[in-house]
C-alpha cells in the first residue's frame, strides 16, 4: 500500500511505513451469524426471495432501552464488532486515540425514518420519538462502535451507496499504513427492507422479478435484496505479530474513483470501474497476472454484471482469474455488501477453496470471465481482489492478501 501517489498514481509512490493485518471478523447475515455458519451458508442452496436476518436476537448484545434507541443497522454493526473483537483474540487498546471506527453504510437508519413518518401521519407529529434523529442518521453506526469500546481515534461513516463497505475498509486501512492509528474497526451495516424502500426499487426495475440473484447468468432479471453487517478489525501488522494474533490475511492496495456519469447506470464497458482495480493493483506493488481471484461486485442486473465483466477483461483480459459473487447467496445488502465480500475473502485464503456462485447456471455468453458455478473451487492462495461499484459512479477496490510470515 502506497502512502504518497506520484503523477501516474500509486506505480510511481512512496511505499507506506507500515502494513496492514485483518485480525478478528463479525458477521451477522442472512446465511449465519457466525464465520463458521456464514462460510457454510456460502455453499447453500441457491435461496429465493428476500435475504433477511430472521435469527438476530439484538438482546445477545444490547440492553432493552439500548434496542429501543439503536435503529436495526445499528444493532447489526453493534452486533458485528463485538463478534470481531472477540475473534481477534487478546487485543488490547493500549492508546484509544490510536484505534478507531471507519464503517460505511448506504442509508443508515431507514427503518426508523419510515417507521417514525408513519406515526407522525397517523397519530399526529407530537407523537414522534426524540430519538429519532439518532436513530436514523447514518454515522450513528460507527459512533455507536466507537463509544461501546472506547475508541477515541478518528470516527467516520462512509455513505457511497454499495460501494461504501469497501471504501470504508480501504480508507481505514490506510489510517494503519500511515501510522496515524494502530488498531481500526471497519466494515458495514445496512437494513433498508422497508416497504418504501423496495417498492422504489422494484419500480425502477432493479429487483428480480424472479426472486432468484443469479450474478452474470444470461437469465439474470435484477437483485434481490439482502441486509447485514461485517466488521472487520485491522491491526498494524508487527503489533499483530508480537501479540500472536491470527492473521487472516493482509490488506495490501485499495482504490476509489468515480464514473462520473450517471446515478444509477455504470459508465458503459466497465471504464471506470476497471481504472478502479487497475489502481488497487498498482497500489499493492502488483501486476494484474498477480491476482490469483477476483470477488466481483456481480449484482445479478444485466448493466452491472455486463459493464462489470468488460471491466475485468480490460484489466485481465480474456483469461480473467476465477470469479464468483457471493450475493447469489447473500443478496444485495448495499453498504455492507463489500465489508461481507472482503470477510468472504479472508475465508476463502484460510479455507483454500473459492465459494461457487449460488444460483448462476447459465453465463451469458456476452460476458467473457471465469465464474466459480456449481461448486467451490480449490483455490491456491494468492491475492484477491474485491469489488463494489454503487449507485452515483462510486468504485472501490481492495488488494487482501494471504499472509506470509
Amino acid at each position: 500500500m502506497k502512502i504518497t501517489w506520484g503523477p501516474n498514481g500509486p506505480s510511481d509512490g512512496m511505499d507506506a511505513p507500515f502494513k496492514v493485518a485483518i485480525v478478528g471478523v463479525g458477521i451477522i447475515s442472512g446465511i449465519g451469524n457466525s464465520k463458521e455458519d456464514f462460510w457454510k451458508g456460502l455453499f447453500g442452496p441457491a435461496p429465493v426471495g428476500m435475504r433477511t436476518v430472521d435469527d438476530f436476537d439484538p438482546s445477545l448484545w444490547l440492553g432493552p432501552k439500548e434496542i429501543r434507541r439503536h435503529d436495526r443497522f445499528n444493532q447489526f454493526g453493534i452486533a458485528a464488532a463485538s463478534l470481531a473483537l472477540e475473534d481477534a483474540g487478546d487485543l488490547q487498546i493500549t492508546d484509544p486515540g490510536r484505534a478507531g471506527v471507519l464503517v460505511g453504510t448506504g442509508v443508515g437508519g431507514l427503518e426508523s425514518l419510515e417507521t417514525q413518518v408513519m406515526v407522525g401521519n397517523t397519530r399526529g407529529f407530537d407523537r414522534v420519538t426524540p430519538f429519532l434523529v439518532p436513530l436514523m442518521m447514518a454515522n450513528a453506526g460507527a459512533a455507536s462502535i466507537s463509544m461501546r469500546f472506547g475508541l477515541e481515534g478518528p470516527c467516520e461513516t462512509t455513505v457511497t451507496a454499495c460501494a461504501a463497505g469497501t471504501q470504508a475498509i480501504g480508507n481505514a486501512a490506510r489510517m494503519i499504513a500511515s501510522g496515524r492509528c494502530d488498531v481500526m474497526f471497519t466494515g458495514g451495516s445496512e437494513c433498508a427492507m422497508t416497504e418504501t424502500a423496495k417498492a422504489g426499487f422494484r419500480n425502477m426495475t432493479a429487483m428480480s422479478n424472479a426472486g432468484i440473484s443469479r450474478p452474470f447468468d444470461k437469465n439474470r432479471d435484477g437483485f434481490m435484496m439482502g441486509e447485514g453487517a461485517a466488521i472487520l478489525i485491522l491491526e498494524e501488522l508487527e503489533r499483530a505479530k508480537a501479540r500472536g494474533a491470527h492473521i487472516y490475511a493482509t490488506i495490501d492496495g485499495a482504490a476509489s474513483n468515480a464514473d462520473a456519469y450517471h446515478i444509477t447506470a455504470p459508465r458503459p464497458h466497465g471504464i471506470g470501474a476497471a481504472a478502479c482495480m487497475q489502481l488497487a493493483i498498482d497500489d499493492a506493488g502488483l501486476i494484474p497476472s498477480d491476482i490469483a481471484h477476483i470477488n466481483a461486485h456481480g449484482t445479478s442486473t444485466p448493466m452491472n454484471d455486463l459493464a462489470e465483466g468488460e471491466a475485468m477483461n480490460r484489466v485481465f483480459g480474456q483469461t480473467t482469474p476465477p470469479v464468483t459473487s457471493v450475493k447469489g447467496a447473500l443478496g444485495h445488502s448495499f453498504g455492507s455488501a463489500g465489508a461481507l465480500e472482503a470477510v468472504a475473502a479472508c475465508l476463502t485464503i484460510e479455507h483454500r477453496i473459492i465459494p461457487p456462485t449460488v444460483g448462476t447456471k447459465d453465463i451469458d455468453p456476452d460476458i467473457h470471465v471465469d465464474v466459480v458455478m456449481h461448486e467451490g473451487r480449490p483455490f491456491v492462495p494468492g491475492p484477491i481482489i474485491s469489488n463494489s461499484f454503487g449507485f452515483g459512479g462510486h468504485n472501490g477496490s481492495i488488494i487482501i492478501s494471504p499472509y506470509q510470515n
